[in-house]
């Protein structure tokens, strides 16, 4: 038995007893987690410090910043941790109860999915995120995180270790990938025997590679390439607003805008003034022929960048005749992530909303919003591009699944 199989074995075997510990055990493990993230601040960013040392003149400034913890993001961790505190348990949460006429009564309740793997990129704080959504839905966890973020993950896996063998629980509830090779995500992906789901977290490359490796089901929660269509109808100081939020509020993370559509009869008023805002301020500017013509400074598009998520400042525009053709074109380049519509005219927003595939859509607001924070469920362990089982943010009540159970008096079946 390697290291991974060892560390998901010892995760299912610690999963039965997690699935059954109560809210309070639960929530004292992690008010405990979230103190000791506080006292552990220098250690923390001695760990952290090691990796953006490694990732200088190798990503970009955009991805350093997405790696970087600071004090104030560390203190963000552990309000985190606290907020999946507040939220109710879900686990046990009676669905539906009733009785048949031979005097069976069924009683349908949530309940642990069992192990979750978790693959993700750069952000160490996912893993703290991860491991207290699982522990609070009673869930065991395999972290494996990107080789950009090394350090900073297996110090933070250190202290949540701690944390759970303080309160006096079986700490290998929460394993951990000490290995950043591609092999060894591989590896993880055939332990089907104690994983029960698989969910990926980071770019559409890392997404495909698990769809296609995977012996486990997956949860697909892959990179959003995001659009924010300006219909003609639109309030374009309010639409200018959004497209600055979506795009440059924080360029790296996955619900930031990377494709601006702009309706035909309002090109000529809304992108002059939009670009020269956002050129301004250091976002490279990609576009269709009509924005080349319009703006200058526009570097003239490829169909590859329609296509692509950046996460860096750099914004791809496209001038469409109408909602139908912004449609056709978000369904056709999107990741079913977050797609948003600005306009004042209802129908417009309503075939929008009811016509384009994505997790999330919104109407007349940034898709920055796309966040378990901003959803109301607490840290999330990902956004979910999938249909099956769950999508959009997956946070607490997305981590459970439902059980039967039935209680007899001595029925047997004729």
């Amino acid at each position: 038995m390697n290291d991974i199989e060892r560390a998901c074995s010892a995760a299912r075997k610690a999963s039965y007893k997690l699935a059954f510990l109560n809210s309070e055990d639960k929530n004292r493990i992690l008010l405990t987690l979230a103190e000791d993230i506080e006292n552990a601040k220098e250690s923390i960013k001695k760990a952290n410090a090691a990796d953006i040392a490694r990732a200088k003149g190798v990503l970009s400034e955009a991805m350093i910043d997405r790696l970087t913890l600071t004090d104030a993001r560390i203190d963000l961790m552990a309000e985190g941790v606290r907020q999946v505190v507040a939220l109710d348990d879900p686990v046990g949460k009676v669905v539906r109860e009733w009785t048949v006429p031979n005097g069976l009564h069924f009683k349908k309740v949530r309940a642990s999915l069992g192990v979750i793997g978790v693959i993700y990129e750069s952000r160490p704080n996912v893993t703290v995120d991860v491991a207290s959504l699982c522990i609070k839905s009673g869930n065991g966890v395999i972290l494996k995180g990107g080789k950009e973020a090394i350090d900073s993950n297996r110090r933070l896996f250190e202290i949540i270790q701690n944390a759970i063998e303080k309160c006096g629980f079986d700490k290998e509830c929460v394993g951990f990938v000490d290995n950043v090779d591609r092999q060894a995500t591989y590896d993880m992906l055939q332990q089907s025997k104690y994983i029960d789901v698989i969910i990926p977290r980071g770019s559409d490359n890392l997404k495909k590679f698990v769809l296609t490796n995977s012996q486990i089901p997956v949860i697909a929660s892959s990179g959003g390439n995001c659009h924010v269509y300006v219909e003609k109808s639109a309030d374009l100081a309010m639409a200018e607003e959004i497209v600055y939020n979506a795009k440059m509020q924080r360029v790296s993370v996955c619900n930031a805008a990377e494709q601006l559509l702009v309706d035909e009869a309002i090109a000529d008023k809304f992108l002059p003034t939009m670009l020269a805002r956002l050129m301004k301020d250091g976002c490279k500017i990609n576009g269709c022929e009509k924005t080349c013509a319009l703006v200058k400074g526009v570097c003239p598009a490829t169909e590859e960048d329609y296509k692509t998520e950046r996460e860096d400042y750099i914004l791809t525009v496209k001038v469409v005749k109408d909602y139908n053709e912004a449609i056709d074109r978000i369904n056709e380049n999107g990741t079913k992530h977050s797609e948003a519509i600005i306009s004042t005219d209802e129908k417009a927003m309503e075939v929008f909303v009811g016509m384009v595939d994505a997790g999330c859509v919104y109407t007349n607001a940034s898709t920055r919003f796309t966040d378990g924070f901003e959803y109301g469920f607490g840290a999330e362990i990902g956004i979910s591009t999938q249909k099956l089982h769950a999508r959009g943010p997956l946070g607490l009540e997305q981590l459970t699944s439902e059980k039967y159970i039935v209680t007899g008096n001595g029925q047997i079946r004729k």
